[in-house]
């Protein structure tokens, strides 16, 4: 490479952060490449961070559907965090967007196969949470999940498939004979109290 005569200080800076810029400039990572192959990684980068978990805990087991429910979930996200959030679930393809069938100003959201295979991730999370932090979990429900995961998961599967939105869990404010019905033992029938 040929450099033309310098003039004076000014022209010698001006090549030199040329120069630099051609053999210092730093590689960039294409937003949808991951920073390794582990899976766990990967998993972290598309679900890890707080909020995204919680938006998925309110689908999955509070039954919430709307931008408005999940604000209103009682972890105090930001509007702008949540609309953050929501979007990245959306691009990796964890929940959906819906127009409500019966008011079109309103967007359901709804996870999809790829969401609803979280069911066991969130399960154990909510089990070992209870089990070794001081939560306002009772003790007796954790108790029964964590010995019915299988009758849990199926339940949650159940609800995403037939889009039945009622709560699963009487703590996380739904009705406690959704929660008796799927831990019953099979053939009895267990009466429950509604709230």
């Amino acid at each position: 490479m040929l450099l033309p005569v310098f003039a004076g200080p000014k022209n010698i800076t001006c090549i030199l952060q040329v120069v630099l810029l051609e053999y210092y400039a730093v590689p960039r990572i294409p937003q949808n490449a991951h920073r390794s192959g582990c899976p766990v990684n990967i998993s972290l980068e598309v679900f890890g961070d707080r909020w995204s978990l919680l938006i998925v805990r309110d689908l999955m087991v509070r039954g919430f559907r709307t931008f408005k429910q999940f604000e209103e979930a009682g972890e105090g996200i930001a509007t702008n965090m949540l609309s953050d959030r929501l979007k990245k679930l959306q691009d990796s393809g964890i929940i959906i967007a819906e127009v409500d069938e019966e008011d079109r100003r309103i967007v359901n959201y709804r996870l999809t196969e790829k969401g609803i295979d979280l069911a066991p991730v969130l399960l154990e999370l909510l089990i070992w949470g209870a089990r070794h932090e001081d939560t306002g979990a009772p003790c007796g429900v954790i108790a029964k999940m964590a010995q019915n995961r299988e009758a849990v998961l199926a339940e949650v599967r159940r609800r995403w498939r037939e889009r039945d939105s009622t709560p699963l869990l009487p703590w996380l404010g739904g009705n406690s004979a959704h929660f008796e019905r799927i831990h019953r033992p099979s053939g009895k029938t267990l009466k429950t109290k509604s709230r």
